[in-house]
């Protein structure tokens, strides 16, 4: 069994690419049920975000497992070979595990630390465990990495102040904003007509930080009017008006700045539809959906600025100086709780032969047990005969303690396997299994 994981994030593809795998909700139960029916896939589960699609898995030999993750992300994507291979990664093993547990911390992530990443890691493994895709080895791998990024944000400053995908777009809309009027800085949102296109979790954090940054009042647009006013709700000193999809036009003639966080599969806004407008303002669009929202195209437009997630890499690099040494302190913990989880799977070793031992010493309990309780008589009431097997079976788990805490302790591999291959021998252990 080989642990791996294949996927491609912000690091190795465009957005071009990160747009075609990823997986939506409804589409979630086919991917499971096609990676399942795959030979080669022991376990799996997937993680999906708008930065990331990265599929973890146990299979069975490593490079056919491996291939056929790829083949499966080739059909999915619809891309040939040569335009998705070379934007894939490939961790094995302790490469593999390495690699989680920084994800889980959000050191992988876009914006340094930040925080929604754990909550996608966390609905990985429940995906997992709601699919059936994942047994003893994920289900351990992937609850220890939520588990270590909890320990990161608690026991290092990474997690203070971290900034999001939703912060970061609000903050390049300062630095846009600040540019073209001739400043190199940040600058107040107030005097902006703002709109912002989704009511979903990213959402939320756009209205959060808009309003942290000057701005006073915003039109929500979404398919639901239900949807948009309860999350309006939650900002009682944000002025919100609530708006439905079908008056985007009007909004898109109102607005000088636009954020889009739907999960729309295909672009809501692209030349065609604006060029048909008459827009009042300068139009700014910030896109942080994948898929995206807005279609490459709308850039053509005459007073149309357009910027996607990866344009967010501009606002990203001048806060990430400053994280890094704080980044450098939680590797420490990283590579402790991946040097435990290694130590845990490379234990399994000796499960085979702790379960034939086990296996050995109960057959000849009871055995003995029963030729004890054979001589004892009829007189041997019930009670007394649960007091003498209990005993037999506490003799029993004493003798096993040591050897097997032993077995299990970390220890080099080579070690670990001569320590099996003596249990083996003196036991006959060999012999059992191939039930002579």
């Amino acid at each position: 069994m080989h642990i791996a994981v294949v996927g491609l994030s912000h690091r190795t593809a465009p957005v071009e690419v990160r747009e075609k795998l990823s997986i939506a909700e409804q589409a979630m139960d086919k991917a499971f049920k096609t990676l399942k029916d795959n030979e080669e896939v022991l376990e799996v589960s997937i993680l999906s975000t708008c930065n990331r699609l990265e599929i973890y898995t146990l299979v069975r030999h490593p490079e056919k497992g491996v291939l056929a993750i790829k083949e499966f992300l080739g059909d999915y994507s619809g891309l040939e070979e040569e335009e998705l291979f070379p934007h894939l990664f490939v961790h094995n093993q302790k490469d593999a595990v390495a690699h989680l547990m920084k994800v889980a911390a959000g050191l992988d992530s876009l914006v340094l630390g930040e925080g929604q990443i754990l909550s996608q890691v966390k609905k990985m493994l429940r995906l997992g465990q709601e699919h059936h895709s994942i047994g003893p080895i994920l289900n351990r791998l992937l609850t220890q990495s939520v588990s270590t990024g909890k320990r990161v944000r608690s026991e290092t400053n990474l997690g203070t102040g971290a900034v999001s995908i939703s912060s970061a777009a609000v903050e390049l809309a300062q630095l846009k904003l600040g540019q073209s009027l001739g400043k190199d800085q940040l600058v107040t949102l107030n005097s902006e007509q703002v709109a912002v296109v989704g009511a979903g979790k990213m959402s939320r954090l756009l209205l959060q930080h808009l309003q942290s940054k000057g701005c006073s009042e915003l039109v929500l647009i979404n398919r639901t009017r239900e949807r948009a006013e309860s999350l309006a709700s939650a900002f009682p000193d944000l002025k919100v008006e609530c708006r439905l999809l079908e008056d985007l036009d009007r909004c898109l003639c109102s607005s000088s700045l636009v954020f889009t966080s739907t999960a729309s599969d295909r672009p809501i806004i692209d030349a065609s539809r604006l060029t048909h407008l008459k827009l009042n303002n300068h139009l700014r669009l910030i896109d942080i959906g994948v898929p995206r929202n807005i279609d490459a195209d709308v850039s053509s437009v005459e007073g149309v600025d357009a910027h996607d997630v990866d344009d967010l890499q501009e606002v990203v690099s001048r806060n990430q100086e400053a994280r890094q040494k704080i980044a450098l302190e939680a590797e420490i913990l990283l590579k402790e709780e991946g040097r435990i989880f290694l130590e845990w799977w490379e234990s399994l070793e000796a499960v085979p032969t702790i379960n034939m031992l086990r296996a050995n010493l109960e057959a000849i309990r009871s055995e003995e047990l029963q030729k004890a309780l054979s001589r004892m008589g009829p007189d041997f009431s019930a009670r007394e005969r649960k007091v003498v097997e209990a005993l037999s079976k506490g003799i029993i788990n004493k003798i096993l303690h040591t050897p097997v805490t032993q077995l299990r302790a970390p220890q080099s591999r080579s070690e670990r396997q001569e320590a099996l291959r003596v249990v083996e021998n003196l036991f006959d252990l060999d012999d059992l299994s191939n039930g002579k």
